[in-house]
Formats: structure tokens, C-alpha cells, sequence
């Protein structure tokens, strides 16, 4: 039983890992896009 639980809190463990991983890439692009978009209004109203 112990095992058992010990196994479902390791696999919920890496999978939020894993899921969390992806999830701050990807909001890292969607920052750097925000980035590059507000860097091109700047430049266009100059």
C-alpha cells in the first residue's frame, strides 16, 4: 500500500515537472514576442 502511494505521488510529481517545463518555454516566447511587438510600434511611431 505504502509502495503504491509512493509510486502515485512520484509519477504526479515528474509529470507536473515536466508539464511545468513546457509551460514557462512556452511563456518565455510569449514574453519575447510581447517583447519584439511593442520594440516595433516604438520603432514605427519614431
Amino acid at each position: 500500500m505504502k509502495r503504491d502511494y509512493f509510486m502515485l505521488v512520484l509519477v504526479i510529481f515528474l509529470t507536473t515537472l515536466i508539464v511545468g517545463c513546457n509551460m514557462l518555454k512556452g511563456a518565455g516566447t510569449d514574453v519575447e514576442n510581447a517583447g519584439k511587438s511593442i520594440q516595433k510600434t516604438v520603432e514605427h511611431n519614431d
